[in-house]
């Protein structure tokens, strides 16, 4: 990861903060003017006014700091070769600029805080009798422990940032991977739903389309008609309660219901489509001494399911011929085909159904294609044994 800029992780100044940094840059100056003041006003005064003059300049020339860090850091110590009010702005313009971390106007700064020291003390007049040398390690010395302070203050804001950034990234990611899960729950939910529900609503539709168009039934077919009706809609409502089961117990992680059918329910299925007027003819060529993996079988009903569901919407009263083939070598093959509708439905479609099967097919490693041709509709699918 780079280094962030440092304006990303520079505090904004409150009230507090610049008034605690102004009397402590108001010490430095106490400390280090009231040395010379007397001395210097009793016998250079102009000295004295210009000290005054470019002290009041610093300390205005501080307050932009952070706006030309390096600039200003330069002009407040230059300022401080003839003044010792401007050592204060001096020093903090420095601290701020350390702050920054960036050795090459750090080590420049340095420098120049330590020349203009010593220019400071050489040349103004002053009762201290201390040798040069020892004015000069002083110098060093704070101006050393200043930029080091500086650089760690910047060093652990750096770090503070950082840490703050990656909890804000990570929970943002977080929030991230929970909505995605989400939409993938939502998304399997409505493709479990659709596949049951269109296949037993459409059962339920047909056999309310024939019973409008019967006028010649009598009281006793009627009942029988409506209690078919009845057991489909029921029927229906079991699978919505299994559909629902495919969200699982947030303590165990189990499903909170029966499992999901597999391609052993796949004759079941067809008996079922039988039973309700429909011509379907199954060819099971799969191999018989090895079980199908439940995802794979789950996945296979499904594609069967919609496959007969939509036959039964587009092409009432159609011949479906069912073929399923392969092994565990070569996947499974499905292939569903029926004529072209030829009679009118009443039964309304969203076109989703197609969309949902391949979408499930490529989430398990398959393929699922269909066609018209020659006067039928083919639905073929291919699935690893192994997804």
């Amino acid at each position: 990861m780079d280094r962030p800029a440092p304006e990303t992780y520079q505090p904004p100044l409150t009230w507090w903060g610049q008034t605690w940094r102004l009397l402590l840059t108001l010490s430095i100056s106490a400390v280090i003017w009231v040395s010379y003041a007397e001395v210097m006003v009793d016998e250079e005064p102009v000295l004295f006014a210009v000290d005054i003059a470019a002290g009041l300049v610093a300390y205005v020339l501080m307050f932009l700091r952070r706006r030309w860090p390096l600039t200003i850091a330069l002009i407040t110590n230059l300022l401080g070769a003839v003044s010792g009010i401007a050592q204060g702005p001096a020093t903090l313009t420095s601290v701020s600029l350390a702050t920054r971390r960036r050795l090459a106007h750090v080590v420049l700064v340095a420098a120049v805080a330590l020349a203009t020291s010593t220019i400071f003390t050489e040349t103004a007049p002053s009762s201290n009798s201390d040798p040069a040398w020892i004015s000069f390690l002083a110098g060093l010395f704070a101006i050393a422990a200043s930029m080091g302070w500086g650089m760690y203050i910047g060093s652990r804001r750096e770090l503070l940032w950082t840490l703050r950034h990656r909890a804000e990234r990570a929970e943002a990611e977080q929030e991230l991977r929970v909505a995605q899960s989400r939409g993938t729950e939502r998304a399997r939910i409505a493709r479990e739903m659709h596949d049951v529900l269109a296949h037993r609503i459409s059962q339920i539709s047909m056999h309310a389309g024939a019973l409008s168009f019967r006028e010649d039934l009598s009281a006793d077919e009627m009942r029988d008609s409506v209690a078919v009706i009845r057991d489909k809609a029921h029927e229906a409502l079991t699978d919505l309660r299994s559909v629902l089961g495919v969200l699982r117990d947030d303590e165990t992680g189990r499903p909170m219901s029966a499992p999901q059918p597999t391609y052993a329910d796949v004759p079941v299925l067809v008996a079922e489509c039988v039973a309700s007027g429909m011509y379907v003819t199954l060819h099971d060529d799969l191999p018989c001494d090895e079980p199908m993996p439940d995802a794979v079988g789950r996945t296979l009903y499904r594609i069967v399911q919609e496959a007969l569901t939509n036959a039964r919407k587009h092409a009432p009263g159609a011949r479906v011929t069912l073929t399923v083939s392969g092994g565990p070598e070569d996947g499974v093959d499905v292939t569903v085909r029926n004529p072209l509708g030829f009679g009118p439905t009443s039964v309304p479609g969203a076109g989703l159904g197609l969309v949902g099967l391949r979408e499930r097919a490529v989430l398990r490693g398959g393929r699922l294609e269909h066609r018209a041709d020659r006067g039928a509709f083919e639905l073929r699918a291919w699935i690893p044994w192994t997804s």
